[in-house]
Parts: C-alpha cells; sequence; structure tokens
C-alpha cells in the first residue's frame, strides 16, 4: 500500500527545534522526490522545502532559509526536516508529499499526501 505517514509534530517554545519525519513506503522512494508543505489556518497550503530524489538538490521557502534542514535516508525510507529556532508563523498542519524526480514550486504537482503533524509554537 502506498502512503507517506508524517510525524514529529508538538507543540514547543519560541525559539526551540522539531524533527519532522516521513516515511514512505509501498513504492521506490529513491526514484521521487519528497516535498514538505504546511497549511496554517485560513491560510492556503505554501511548500516549505524539497529534495529531489537523488538528494543532491534542496530548496526551502525565503521564510524558513538558515532555520529548517531537509534530508533523506533513503535505505532507511525516510525523510526528515530539522526544524530549528522555531516561530509562532511557523504554527501548521505540515504534509509531506512525493513528485517524480524533480521539485517543483506548485503543491498542485505533488501527490501521495500524507495525513499531516501539527506543529505548534507557542510560549
Amino acid at each position: 500500500q502506498l502512503q507517506l505517514v508524517e510525524s514529529g509534530g508538538g507543540l514547543v517554545q519560541p525559539g526551540g527545534s522539531l524533527r519532522l519525519s516521513c516515511a514512505a513506503s509501498g513504492f521506490t522512494l529513491k526514484n521521487y522526490a519528497i516535498g514538505w508543505f504546511r497549511q496554517a489556518p485560513g491560510k492556503e497550503r505554501e511548500g516549505v522545502s524539497c529534495i529531489t530524489s537523488s538528494g543532491d538538490s534542496t530548496n526551502y521557502v525565503d521564510s524558513v532559509k538558515g532555520r529548517f534542514t531537509i534530508s533523506r535516508d533513503n535505505a532507511k525510507n525516510m525523510v526528515y526536516l530539522q526544524m530549528n529556532s522555531l516561530k509562532p508563523e511557523d504554527t501548521a498542519i505540515y504534509y509531506c508529499a512525493r513528485r517524480f524526480r524533480l521539485c517543483f514550486r506548485n503543491p498542485s504537482a505533488f501527490g501521495s499526501w500524507g495525513q499531516g503533524t501539527q506543529v505548534t509554537v507557542s510560549s
């Protein structure tokens, strides 16, 4: 069964850190780029970060550059999003999704969305 499952969300104080995980099953992860997206209440879903299938290219939305790091371990069928220096505006549900080989800016180009994991940054 093809699926992506996110985990690692939670409540954290501003300035804190979380590591999100995206577990892949039912397909060959090494053939797919994985994107992380987030959606806050009342806002559109936005792309946060993406890593190509080979892992040799990554990108980040400007608001998280220098704070978030995406990585992948194809042997473990896992993709991670390390989030440091978290801010209240990072509060959202975070999703991972896949796209064949290359990243793309538009979330509609991705499929097989996970159920999401809630990240709340608050004191």
